[in-house]
């Protein structure tokens, strides 16, 4: 009898978890040249977690950070998928914590809830720096990519502290060695550790993985469905 009695509260709380996470939705932001299908192991993570999920597929490198960020986050945010969500999560990988910084500048959903940042150029990268000018960097970049320098005119030092609950993930491991030359201390091809930092950021946590697959890390899947519910990496 007892064994039923616990069965039955087991599943009573398992659907009462699954009703409060479908309450919950996340909007997923690839990174610069990139698609939403870099997006799809964490996406299907947070769905099978509970989370409604968009993972937003958006032309990162044919406009500037303001123009993709005033375009594709509204969008998003109208997408009626979302209409029932009594809190709104962000997960982006790099370019897309810029845009999310952007816009949330300006502008804050009445239902905002936390945000993941996975290798975001918070500071910049001085790979901008050496190598933006060059014309296979613009044509591979786009008019985005050239705003990511570490100079204090760049986009992402021109946004100034967070004013949101964030957790920052950054990569320790590069397998582009060209890139890190460019790049001091550790960090992960793209962008240094130092430089994913922000201030006001609640967390920031480092995982021994790569800029590239960063989003695809089990342990950085894990780490953000924590944050997302607890508001704190596990370390």
């Amino acid at each position: 009898m007892m064994s039923r009695t616990f069965s039955a509260a087991l599943l009573c709380f398992m659907i009462i978890a699954s009703v409060a996470s479908a309450k919950e939705a996340v909007i997923l932001l690839h990174g610069l040249a990139r698609t939403d299908k870099s997006m799809a192991k964490m996406a299907a993570a947070l769905e099978a977690e509970g989370f409604t999920v968009l993972n937003v597929d958006y032309p990162s490198r044919e406009a500037t950070v303001e123009a993709l960020a005033n375009k594709v986050i509204p969008a998003a945010l109208a997408d009626p998928k979302l209409k029932d969500a009594e809190r709104l999560h962000f997960v982006t990988h790099s370019l897309g914590g810029i845009l999310v910084r952007q816009y949330l500048k300006t502008e804050h959903p009445t239902n905002l809830g936390r945000v993941v940042m996975l290798g975001p150029p918070n500071q910049g990268s001085e790979v901008v720096d050496r190598i933006g000018d060059w014309r296979a960097f613009s044509a591979i970049n786009g008019p985005a990519g050239k705003q990511l320098g570490t100079g204090p005119d760049s986009v992402p030092n021109q946004l100034g502290p967070v004013d949101f609950e964030l957790g920052v993930i950054a990569g320790d491991r590069s397998i582009n060695w060209i890139n890190s030359l460019m790049i001091p201390g550790p960090d992960d091809g793209k962008v240094s550790v130092e430089r994913t930092k922000v201030a006001g950021m609640k967390a920031h946590l480092i995982l021994h993985a790569t800029h590239p697959y960063l989003m695809k890390n089990a342990r950085a899947i894990r780490e953000t469905i924590n944050f997302l519910r607890h508001g704190q990496f596990t370390r």
